[in-house]
């Protein structure tokens, strides 16, 4: 294997970075069609956006390893983004500090969605259990 120059290796990040920002983009609605299936009952549609969803968390996961190993063998074991991207010139800083600020703060809102959905999810689980198998201790003392 060739090594990377570090403008290469920068341009990598670079690279990943944009992959995930457009990675993001598409989760975002497919966790938006995910919300409106769990409130429709649509299993069948649910079952489909888990296919989506999964091998996109899976790219995006192989990316962000890519970039802890990249910035890594460029700034040593405690490299990090934020440290990368102070070391940068001036036009190529604020590109990916942009880029960078934007894709954390994606992933961000797809947190909040998938936590959203989840609790929906977790909700109706509950719901359809004590409608199936009814309420435990329904005649409990308080």
């Amino acid at each position: 294997m060739t090594r990377m120059t570090r403008d290469e290796a920068v341009a990598k990040l670079a690279a990943g970075i944009q992959a995930d920002l457009a990675a993001s983009t598409s989760m975002l609605e497919l966790l938006e069609r995910q919300f409106d299936a769990a409130l429709r009952h649509r299993s069948a549609d649910l079952a489909e956006l888990a296919e989506l969803l999964m091998p996109a968390l899976e790219a995006m996961e192989q990316r962000r390893l890519q970039r802890v190993s990249l910035v890594r063998a460029l700034l040593g074991p405690e490299g990090d983004m934020a440290k990368l991207i102070a070391g940068l010139a001036a036009p190529g800083r604020a590109a990916l500090a942009n880029d960078w600020h934007a894709l954390e703060q994606m992933v961000l809102e797809c947190k909040r969605l998938n936590a959203r959905n989840s609790a929906l999810l977790t909700e109706q689980y509950s719901i359809m259990q004590r409608v199936l198998h009814g309420e435990e201790e329904i005649y409990a003392p308080r």
